[in-house]
């Protein structure tokens, strides 16, 4: 992917700018994330296809990390390149950041009796819950069009509702891999339609999966030498990011 300097530092802009306003304007979980992704940079701008938006989120959803985020950052990646994946993560996450520790704040000097049971924020509940099940509709009609791809859905979500544990999801990824080689070809047509060109060499990849596995091996000790604080913080939640699959 033969991108020059100044079109890459203007593509990584472009990217930085479109998830800021996908950051300021997304409610929801991951799931109605994933919607709102698909509908502004599949459906509106025409960045990727169905068929490779498909692909990115079947592949983050069975990495450990939390799906959305990675689904973004892979998008910025295949568009600008590593700017465009550090453009993408900054401009998504940034405005819930500020308004997190503007919050952390107001609540600090309001006390803990702002949030028990404030209506406004069971309001909010209720909001998200709209968000996210309009989310689901809209990728069911494009990632779930025929009866193979819906069984799969239906047989994943039986088992993660079934088994409410890390190993449930793990378990439905898992069906859901081997249906798609046991149903019929049409149901994996668009598996190999559209292929993503990821902009990044083996070096690049074999020096993230070490410092991915250096940081997993390597916080615990860290923290253990050095009890509390910011140390035992990082640690906790590098490993909680981790060991989460999904959304």
């Amino acid at each position: 992917m033969g991108l020059g300097p100044e079109v890459r530092r203007r593509s990584a802009l472009e990217v930085f700018l479109v998830f800021l306003g996908l950051g300021l304007s997304s409610f929801g979980g991951p799931v109605a994330h994933l919607g709102y992704y698909r509908e502004a940079l599949v459906q509106r701008r025409q960045w990727l296809s169905d068929q490779q938006y498909g692909q990115i989120v079947a592949l983050c959803q069975f990495l450990p990390g939390p799906s959305s985020s990675q689904v973004g950052q892979a998008i910025g990646l295949v568009r600008a390149g590593l700017p465009g994946l550090f453009g993408a993560w900054l401009g998504f996450t940034l405005p819930s950041a500020i308004i997190m520790i503007g919050l952390a704040v107001a609540l600090g000097t309001a006390g803990p009796e702002a949030l028990t049971g404030a209506g406004w924020l069971h309001g909010l509940k209720l909001a998200a819950v709209a968000v996210v099940a309009q989310a689901v509709i809209n990728m069911a009609r494009s990632l779930a069009p025929d009866w193979q791809r819906a069984l799969i859905v239906v047989a994943a979500t039986a088992v993660a509702l079934v088994w409410a544990h890390p190993l449930g999801q793990v378990s439905a990824l898992i069906i859901g891999g081997l249906l798609a080689f046991v149903l019929p070809m049409q149901a994996q047509a668009t598996a190999t339609a559209g292929g993503l060109e990821i902009p990044l060499g083996r070096r690049t990849a074999n020096i993230s999966l070490l410092l991915f596995f250096g940081a997993l091996g390597g916080l615990p000790l860290l923290a253990a030498l050095f009890p509390g604080g910011l140390t035992g913080l990082i640690d906790g939640v590098f490993r909680a990011g981790s060991l989460v699959f999904g959304g």
